[in-house]
């Protein structure tokens, strides 16, 4: 689904009239929100957001999961596994399991860490448990209640931070700002603007710490293409979030093209990309998660091949006082 427009702008006539549906869905969240979880047996670090499309989660999960592993800690990465077909628990082979299977964002994580797939979490942290887990990072879980978490780490992005303010299908949020604020504990603005400012103020007036980050572009990838002029495309929550971080990076973005969140490209897809970029002289540029969606797919093989990634890592400015934070309370 692309998320409707009127979502980012100020609350006008559209959200008005679908106001009472996210009054009840909201309502409906909450409820489930307030639900008692299950303890998992080793701690859980959660990292969410309170709306519904791309603000970094993936990449912080990644940044947070080597930060520990580099501690001498084992996480695991729990996620859903969305745009897959496997329920689980299941451990993710980053070099077998194609996005298809097991989601593109599973691929991701494992290949920075140990990664489950289960749409039932509680027992997805139980098979973490039983294979050496000593903490589990669960994968955008603010508004699932199934497990009780340790510490909790809303991302926003900075530019959009929650749109117009109002809940699903009004809105961008998943639940009221003020139900989700109180499962949170620490929040991360992503990336530059003035956006999420109201976010960052109530998060000041609740005592919550709020951290600045940065997704910081693979040089590497710059170099390969250093003087060429590419052809950005994405299916990713935030389209546009891509394009900025490509030029930010030095790269001359000529034409972009913006696919719906996960989105699985088609043969026919793949060969307009392909034509399209060879007729205007262009290089192909694309996100790491719409990459992962073409591997293992035969059909695709001829995009996958000719699209260069634009890899991101997150960076914290107050990455010492984020780990440190964080240690004290899963260590508790």
């Amino acid at each position: 689904m692309r998320e409707p427009a009127f979502w980012w702008r100020s609350a006008g006539l559209t959200a008005g009239l679908l106001a009472p549906l996210g009054f009840g869905y909201g309502a409906i969240v909450a409820k489930r929100m307030a639900i008692k979880g299950a303890p998992a047996g080793v701690p859980v670090l959660c990292v969410g957001n309170f709306t519904l499309g791309g603000a970094g989660k993936t990449p912080t999960v990644m940044m947070l999961a080597r930060m520990f592993a580099d501690a001498g800690e084992r996480p695991f990465c729990l996620t859903r596994g969305y745009g897959g077909v496997i329920a689980g628990p299941t451990l993710v082979d980053a070099h077998k399991d194609v996005a298809a299977q097991v989601g593109d964002e599973a691929l991701l994580l494992a290949h920075v860490a140990p990664t489950v797939v289960a749409r039932d979490r509680v027992a997805g942290a139980a098979f973490a448990r039983t294979h050496g887990a000593s903490f589990i990072i669960l994968d955008d879980g603010l508004q699932n209640s199934s497990l009780i978490k340790d510490f909790t780490l809303a991302v926003v992005d900075a530019r959009r931070g929650v749109g117009n303010k109002c809940v699903f299908p009004a809105g961008p949020l998943r639940a009221p700002l003020a139900v989700q604020f109180a499962q949170t504990d620490a929040v991360l603005v992503v990336g530059e603007g003035t956006g999420a400012d109201d976010v960052v103020a109530q998060a000041r007036t609740r005592g919550l710490p709020v951290f600045r980050g940065r997704l910081t572009p693979d040089p590497g990838g710059l170099a390969a293409l250093k003087g060429r002029s590419v052809l950005a495309f994405a299916g990713i929550g935030d389209p546009e979030k891509f394009f900025a971080s490509a030029v930010e990076a030095g790269f001359a973005v000529a034409e972009r093209r913006a696919f719906a969140d996960h989105h699985r490209y088609t043969a026919e897809e793949a060969a307009e990309l392909i034509m399209q970029a060879e007729h205007s002289g262009l290089a192909l540029l694309t996100t790491e998660k719409d990459h992962s969606r073409m591997a293992g797919e035969q059909l695709l093989g001829a995009l996958a091949a000719r699209a260069h990634t634009l890899r991101v890592t997150m960076m914290v400015e107050e990455a010492g006082e984020l780990r440190q934070l964080l240690t004290s309370k899963l260590r508790r």
